[in-house]
This record gives C-alpha cells, sequence and structure tokens, in this order.
C-alpha cells in the first residue's frame, strides 16, 4: 500500500525558501520528488532512525525529518532543510 506523504505547512514554506535561494533549482526539484517517492513506497525502509518515531532522509541537496503513521499509511513531513555530503557526491 502506499503512503500519502504530507508536508507541514512551516516544511512547505522551508523547501520553498530553499528552491528560491539554490544556486541550482532543478536539483532541489529533483531531490524533493526522489524523497516523496521513497517516503511514499516504505517510509520505514529509507532514511535513518532518529528520537522518538521520528526519522532523516538526505537525498542531496535536502534532507527532510519526518515520521510515520502505519495504522493510516500517512507520513508526515516535519521541516527541510539544505544538506550536503562531505564527499560532495550524495548520501
Amino acid at each position: 500500500m502506499k503512503y500519502t506523504v504530507v508536508y507541514l505547512p512551516s516544511a512547505e514554506q522551508q523547501l520553498a525558501e530553499l528552491w528560491l535561494k539554490a544556486a541550482d533549482p532543478a536539483a532541489v526539484t529533483l531531490a524533493s520528488d526522489k524523497i516523496d517517492q521513497l517516503l511514499k513506497i516504505d517510509p520505514l525502509a529509507v532514511g535513518e532512525s532518529r528520537v522518538s518515531t521520528l526519522r532523516i532522509l538526505f537525498e542531496e541537496p535536502i534532507a527532510v525529518v519526518y515520521d510515520v503513521r502505519e495504522s493510516d499509511f500517512v507520513v508526515k513531513v516535519w521541516a527541510v532543510w539544505q544538506w550536503k555530503s562531505r564527499s560532495g557526491f550524495g548520501a
């Protein structure tokens, strides 16, 4: 079953600001789209566990914090920020 991915308004705003300020807005769009697809398919199989039910997922040039409500197949994205791997080649 597919999950529904929902962004909090603050996370939507963060993503929009990153896109507007990005040197390469297309890269932000591609990363965001990939994150959405990964979270829709199996959000517990991607990313890394954090405090409580929160998880973190990196897809250069952005990262997200999210949680998963398995009972109703909803993924809630709490925050989005700019991220670059140390190597410069992604996660």
